[in-house]
């Protein structure tokens, strides 16, 4: 069993990975700022629901994020785990109508938030006993391939991978394992409107397949369950037949 905080619990793929992972028997601290859905992913949980928390947690302040994890060790005794999954996506716009709150908003949720939740997360897990962890980072395929005037959330997964890539340097002395799940069409409240048609970068519009989140639970699950004498530094997990190879 194993203590596990996922930000971005309240809907979409944190909601089904945290209930992937208390179906599997490990304590799962629910973080997102709507404490309703939150509330709404423990109902979910049914008989596991004792070994889930829930702390209402905005990702992009840094007492917030303090508070997360120290309520979770109060509470579960260590962290083993963060599944750093909060994140947001902006509809397509031409760059030169991109608003600078539009990017910033951006860039504090997917960047400043999974930084905050990372930093806390070395902080606690070099100093408990036995020390160390595993971080898992929520990028995109975006990280590699761009979508059509999407450059605020592709710049921002970019700069997600940066950061697992460091952590996987500078985690190692201290046992602390980091990798990163790169996520393709996983049917979630972001990716609905693929399915009516989404502009291509031939300049077309055309519909995407997706998969259920659960192929992203069962991702998660296995590296969480990784000794950390082992790591996954990457994993992509997509529709197969999403325009991906080639796109472009």
């Amino acid at each position: 069993m194993k203590s596990v905080i996922i930000t971005g619990a309240g809907s979409g793929i944190g909601r089904q990975c945290a209930l992937t992972l208390l179906q599997k028997g490990h304590k799962v601290a629910l973080a997102g700022r709507s404490e309703e859905c939150l509330k709404e992913t423990l109902n979910l949980a049914g008989e596991q629901a004792p070994n889930a928390l829930v702390v209402p947690t905005d990702v992009t302040s840094e007492v917030s994020v303090s508070n997360l994890f120290s309520s979770v060790h109060d509470t579960f005794g260590r962290i083993d785990a963060l599944f750093n999954n909060a994140g947001i996506s902006l509809p397509p716009v031409p760059i030169e109508d991109l608003t600078l709150e539009q990017w910033r908003d951006t860039m504090e949720t997917n960047v400043t938030g999974s930084f905050l939740c990372l930093r806390e997360a070395v902080r606690w897990m070099k100093r408990q006993d036995p020390k160390g962890g595993r971080i898992i980072n929520n990028g995109s395929i975006s990280a590699h391939l761009p979508r059509p005037h999407a450059l605020p959330y592709v710049t921002s997964k970019h700069a997600v991978t940066g950061l697992t890539r460091s952590l996987m340097l500078d985690g190692r002395k201290h046992n602390i394992a980091c990798g990163q799940i790169d996520i393709g069409n996983a049917s979630s409240d972001m990716t609905a409107r693929m399915a009516g048609g989404v502009l291509q970068a031939d300049g077309s519009t055309a519909a995407e397949p997706t998969i259920p989140t659960t192929r992203i639970a069962e991702a998660l699950l296995y590296m969480i369950e990784l000794p950390l004498e082992a790591n996954v530094p990457f994993m992509t997990v997509m529709a197969n037949q999403m325009p991906y190879a080639g796109r472009g």
